[in-house]
């Protein structure tokens, strides 16, 4: 494996889930597997679970992190093939790429969607850029479309708290105040599509996911009928795809209370907004996997990265 951006990256879910696994019980047994080698983690948009866990696995392996926020601290980047760059943008990624190629031996990139072209965001424009114009393998800390990093991180943390053989996941919309992006929930979904899980999703009429990604995977309108019997309910928001970007509901009956989840785990990718996605009572309860989660990010993290120095 060169690069890891997608979900559809991983060739067998359960053997990676093992070696997660095996990596989180003895988080320094490849310490010398990075030696003398440069992660290159650069943020086009703000971060705090995907920062600190991505520098935290590159030192575990050994790797010397370095950081940039792109957005703010350096040039602005221009994208566009034959631009004459009369404008904002005073590098383009030609450059860019090949410059942080000379300076990293593996780059890291995290750029959201724009929310309102859906065919720019969706050709992923800047994250694929990055693997065309750099020399070496590119990792995606979440791009326009998907969020392979929390993916894999889920799917540890079912697997981990799974009481079951076959458990019951279900994606759930929640209301929020902003038109946040799909790249979650769809890497989710397609986590879940490699396990063996019975999987729903549930959200309001309009706010079905690319159906593309979703496939077909069973859609509930009516949240209380997709939530009997679960085993684990994993709660985001996201903007409507069809009417793309869009906020169509803030329905806070949608979101998350203690008597709706019964004896289910909760789960979110953080941050999250207490009482406007999911009340205190879940947050606070022993039903909440939300920190474990944040802590498999590391490892999730670590065994890509490591995948990555041991292909090259």
């Amino acid at each position: 494996m060169k690069n890891y951006t997608s979900i559809n990256d991983i060739d067998n879910i359960n053997t990676w889930i093992g070696e997660a696994i095996k990596i989180k019980q003895n988080r320094l047994k490849n310490k010398e597997l990075g030696k003398n080698k440069t992660l290159g983690l650069l943020f086009f948009n703000s971060s705090l679970r995907t920062r600190l866990s991505t520098q935290k696995a590159a030192l575990n392996l050994g790797m010397d992190p370095i950081v940039m926020n792109v957005s703010g601290d350096a040039w602005g980047i221009e994208f566009g093939d034959g631009t004459i760059m009369d404008g904002n943008t005073a590098e383009h990624i030609k450059e860019a790429a090949a410059v942080v190629s000379q300076y990293c031996d593996i780059i890291a990139v995290r750029a959201f969607p724009s929310l309102t072209d859906k065919k720019k965001d969706e050709s992923e424009h800047v994250l694929k850029s990055f693997i065309e114009f750099a020399s070496v393998p590119v990792v995606s800390m979440e791009s326009a479309t998907g969020h392979p990093l929390q993916g894999l991180t889920d799917a540890i943390t079912i697997f981990e708290n799974s009481t079951k053989k076959r458990p019951k996941v279900v994606l759930s919309w929640a209301p929020h105040i902003k038109a946040l992006p799909h790249a979650v929930a769809n890497s989710f979904v397609q986590a879940m599509q490699k396990m063996d899980v019975e999987f729903v999703i549930t959200n309001p009429e309009g706010y079905n996911l690319n159906s593309k990604i979703t496939k077909k995977t069973t859609i509930y309108h009516n949240q209380e009928e997709a939530f009997k019997d679960a085993d684990f309910i994993y709660t985001k928001n996201w903007s409507s795809y069809d009417d793309y970007g869009t906020i169509l509901s803030t329905d806070t009956n949608w979101m998350i209370t203690r008597e709706k989840i019964e004896n289910a785990k909760f789960m979110h990718c953080l941050p999250v907004r207490r009482n406007l996605v999911v009340e205190d009572a879940v947050l606070d309860s022993d039903s909440s996997l939300v920190i474990e989660q944040a802590n498999n990010r590391t490892y999730a993290a670590q065994l890509v990265l490591k995948k990555i120095l041991e292909n090259n």
